[in-house]
């Protein structure tokens, strides 16, 4: 039935109205991602870690609500490598919708795995986020906080200064350095909405 719908769409693309021709083309392409949308789910349940690390970040390209599924899905892999990169694909998709299940990998017991949630999350211009994040800022993984205060940063929620602030007295100097530059991010929001017009 689908061979026979892509056949009557290619003709379609021979049509003598502009807009015809622009409505099939787009109708074929939406039926090639969401073929290969059905192929990814595929490989994402019985493909190889390769595979399946590979199926994510396609995912990316696809433009569709299908494609929340199968990447929530990863996030319970057993492979902290799968579970990473489908938390960096949810980031740069920024579908609020997904939030819940990527904050819970903030406590995963992959150390990379909670780098990359904390990452990922600052893509999301959700103050509810600051929290969170700031929790992690005492953590005695240095990678986890400056993922962290990359995120805050991100964010650019005043709520999260107190705590920036803390981490200037951090004794790790990578600390130190990302919370100064947080905290001149946080100054330029506050005052972006205070100059005085040109």
């Amino acid at each position: 039935m689908l061979n026979k719908r892509k056949t009557a769409l290619i003709e379609a693309l021979n049509d003598e109205d502009r807009s015809v021709r622009e409505a099939a083309a787009a109708a074929l392409e939406s039926l090639e991602s969401l073929q290969g949308l059905d192929e990814i789910a595929r490989v994402l349940k019985s493909g190889s870690r390769d595979q399946q690390i590979r199926a994510i970040y396609a995912l990316e390209q696809v433009v569709s609500p299908k494609v929340f599924s199968p990447l929530v899905a990863a996030l319970n892999a057993q492979d902290a490598d799968v579970r990473s990169a489908a938390l960096q694909v949810l980031g740069k998709k920024k579908n609020v919708k997904v939030l819940k299940y990527m904050v819970r990998h903030l406590k995963d017991p992959h150390p990379a795995v909670r780098i990359h949630a904390a990452e990922a999350l600052g893509n999301f211009s959700d103050r509810r986020l600051t929290p969170f994040l700031t929790a992690l800022l005492r953590d005695p993984d240095e990678e986890l906080v400056k993922s962290a205060v990359r995120s805050l940063a991100a964010l650019a929620d005043p709520a999260a200064e107190a705590d920036l602030m803390t981490s200037l007295k951090d004794g790790r100097p990578a600390v130190r350095c990302a919370a100064a530059e947080a905290l001149g991010v946080l100054h330029l929001d506050e005052t972006a909405g205070s100059e005085p017009a040109s």
